[in-house]
């Protein structure tokens, strides 16, 4: 496999973070499989660096839960659990309302922008029935949300919960209505945005979050009794 030139230049801090990524997002995608063992000089070989940013990289996605050391075994991916999945929706639900709220009282005409502008994108989209474009559509427009909060600590805490959120449930969410039933309250959430109505734009948020919390828990029903 040809090395990833874009890593030989970075300092250890840069690098160790581009690694996290790059095999966070290998996990997420299920490309390396719970229980397996991921290997340091395999990885060393595969994208032509040295052992310390790889090692960097392993202990931080243990922080995250996402694999797990074992002494004088070595690292193995964990993933996460049905159970974990449903955790993040509870929290999310809760940060979103908040961040909704905080977002509407520091709005400036900038950040409603751009609110609207992913929203008319999306609207476009879903009327194409283009499913992967509306799915990115979808996380841009919350985290246009985010940014809104003018928080940088509140919006990356908000962004790694979503990306954890939408990254695990992608497979779980197929139905093609569900895009237009999204669409919708999507465009009620920023009728409220634009009304500057901070309670029910934090209820709408908190419904919307569990409809699709919803269809992720029969999802994992359904493959539990299979």
């Amino acid at each position: 496999m040809p090395s990833h030139n874009l890593f030989e230049s970075a300092k250890h801090g840069t690098l160790g973070n581009k690694i996290f990524d790059l095999l966070r997002d290998r996990i997420l995608n299920e490309e390396y499989h719970t229980g397996e063992k991921l290997n340091e000089l395999t990885l060393v070989k595969e994208l032509n660096i040295s052992r310390t940013p790889i090692r960097e990289a392993l202990k931080q996605l243990e922080l995250e839960g996402l694999v797990e050391s074992i002494p004088n075994k070595g690292v193995y991916v964990k993933g996460f659990s049905p159970r974990d999945i449903d955790d993040m929706f509870e929290i999310r639900k809760e940060l979103e309302a908040l961040a909704i709220k905080m977002a509407i009282a520091r709005m400036d005409e900038i950040h409603l922008a751009k609110i609207k502008d992913v929203f008319d994108l999306m609207e476009f989209y879903t009327a194409k029935k283009d499913q992967a474009k509306v799915d990115e559509l979808n996380i841009l427009y919350h985290e246009t949300i985010y940014q809104a909060t003018q928080s940088n600590y509140f919006e990356q805490l908000l962004k790694d919960i979503h990306y954890y959120v939408s990254v695990t449930s992608r497979h779980c969410l197929k139905d093609v209505s569900r895009m237009d039933t999204a669409l919708e309250e999507h465009r009620a959430i920023l009728e409220m945005i634009e009304d500057q109505d901070e309670d029910e734009a934090a209820a709408l948020v908190r419904r919307h979050i569990a409809k699709t919390q919803m269809l992720v828990r029969k999802y994992y029903a359904k493959e539990r009794d299979h």
